[in-house]
């Protein structure tokens, strides 16, 4: 897909994926309707990309908001004169033993995470298959690929995410709209608080560079892939969990007891 001139809605959009991600479709020539709820960030983000040209709005809103998602769709066609493409990035995380998490933070996870983006999905959608082309773009993660202890309602939202993808995927197959499933690995941004970022370099896991995920995410949405999973071996490992899961169970144990000590405790 040639993004010059593409119209497009982009949630989370404060974040460190999202700014970047925001940047480099700038950079392509998109239009953007930026979708956050922290205005002080997304007004700086906005006034930092329209000075290489006017082509990003701001809308601040909380899209768990009854209405929300229709609102979004009608800045976007007033703004923008219509829509091409929707990029749900928006997400919450917590690293925490499942039986001491809030239920109200459960709830507002698959809020945020599942319920908002479909929504959102549900919203635009009229208006992609009323002009019989666009794309449907959703960032999962290795987490919606491999269940990992202390990530019990994150992993969750992500497998939900997933799936929601491949349906609508194969329910499209005979329009012109495409959807795509974008999984990045464990990434250096804001999501991670100081005991995340401490248990993944104990267990060494890998983690990218934000800059290098948003020039993935932006090369799967040019190349119209159906699927885009970023980085080894974990790619390796999300597709053998679908097919040996006992076996991941065995490969994730002694990391699964070193990241309890920081899930169930606080002071690390």
């Amino acid at each position: 897909m040639n993004l010059t001139d593409k119209r497009i809605i982009l949630t989370g959009a404060a974040g460190g994926i999202g700014y970047l991600v925001a940047k480099r479709l700038a950079e392509k020539g998109a239009r953007l309707l930026l979708v956050e709820r922290n205005e002080a960030r997304i007004t700086e983000i906005c006034a930092e990309i329209n000075q290489l040209d006017d082509i990003a709005l701001a809308m601040v809103v909380d899209l768990s908001a009854e209405g929300a998602p229709q609102q979004v769709v009608e800045m976007a066609i007033q703004e923008m004169g219509g829509i091409d493409m929707v990029i749900n990035n928006a997400g919450i995380m917590d690293f925490a033993l499942f039986d001491q998490l809030d239920a109200l933070r459960i709830a507002q996870t698959i809020q945020v995470n599942v319920t908002a983006p479909m929504l959102l999905t549900h919203a635009v959608l009229p208006h992609l298959l009323t002009q019989n082309s666009g794309r449907i773009v959703n960032i999962g993660s290795t987490f919606g690929s491999i269940g990992f202890a202390h990530f019990a309602p994150y992993c969750a939202s992500k497998f939900a995410i997933r799936g929601f993808s491949e349906a609508l995927r194969r329910e499209l197959v005979d329009t012109h709209v495409g959807v795509t499933y974008i999984s990045p690995r464990a990434t250096k941004t804001s999501l991670n608080n100081a005991r995340t970022t401490q248990m993944l370099i104990e267990t060494k896991t890998n983690m990218d560079e934000p800059e290098y995920v948003a020039e993935q995410i932006v090369l799967a949405i040019e190349e119209d892939r159906k699927e885009y999973f970023i980085g080894q071996p974990e790619s390796f490992f999300a597709r053998l969990n679908g097919i040996f899961p006992r076996l991941v169970d065995n490969g994730l144990l002694k990391n699964t007891r070193i990241a309890r000590k920081y899930a169930k405790n606080p002071s690390f």
